[in-house]
């Protein structure tokens, strides 16, 4: 059994998670900006005020964290936007998602690197919809750009961190059923099994594959 930090666990897909690796007797760290009774019900571990475009709130969840070594990360937190080429926030929408998305991603990730050990492994929830080749409908801008950029950011850790044992995941979750889509598309229970799948199967040698949450290899 092993430690597991999950971002943006206090619903949808995250709290999937943290459900569905508890009952195999996994122990989990559950980090959001705020609980849920959803996620306190579970009796794990849970790290509040998290916020990934607030370095400092990183800053003091790795105090907070000091002497625990994680076996995985899984970047699971993240913001959606629609944007289109006309919106009158375009600008401010593309440096938010970045921030969060990207940015964030990147910044709890490097912050929690002298946790993970030779044999620990990250996933990075990424999109479909950052595959260049996929991209058939345009549009959503902020989203799709931040996340082209956070699989980029995942396929350099996973050569960077190579030497040192520690291998990368790019996941695509599929469409799911969370309100950030309006409850649409695949119960997160579902996907969650898929994706924890990806993760015991993820080694040195697949590192920094491009995945759907069903095994699909994903073009970029």
């Amino acid at each position: 059994m092993g430690t597991y930090l999950i971002t943006g666990a206090n619903r949808g897909i995250g709290l999937a998670f943290c459900q569905q690796l508890r009952d195999r007797g996994e122990t989990i760290i559950a980090v959001c900006r705020e609980s849920s009774s959803e996620l306190d019900a579970l009796g794990v571990r849970v790290e509040t005020g998290v916020d990934l475009s607030d370095p400092s709130s990183i800053e003091t969840l790795v105090d907070r964290l000091q002497g625990i070594q994680l076996d995985v990360l899984i970047n699971n937190a993240g913001i959606w936007s629609r944007t289109a080429l006309d919106d009158p926030n375009f600008e401010e929408d593309i440096r938010k998602l970045f921030d969060v998305n990207t940015l964030g991603t990147l910044r709890i990730t490097r912050a929690l690197l002298p946790q993970l050990n030779k044999g620990s492994k990250i996933a990075i929830m990424t999109s479909r919809m950052a595959s260049i080749d996929d991209n058939t409908s345009g549009s959503s801008y902020a989203y799709r750009m931040s996340k082209v950029a956070l699989s980029m950011a995942g396929k350099s850790l996973s050569i960077d961190l190579k030497p040192r044992g520690i291998a990368v995941a790019i996941l695509h979750p599929g469409l799911i059923a969370t309100r950030m889509t309006g409850y649409q598309g695949t119960p997160p229970e579902e996907a969650a099994a898929k994706l924890i799948d990806r993760i015991d199967e993820l080694n040195l040698d697949n590192s920094g594959t491009f995945w759907h949450a069903n095994g699909e290899i994903l073009p970029w």
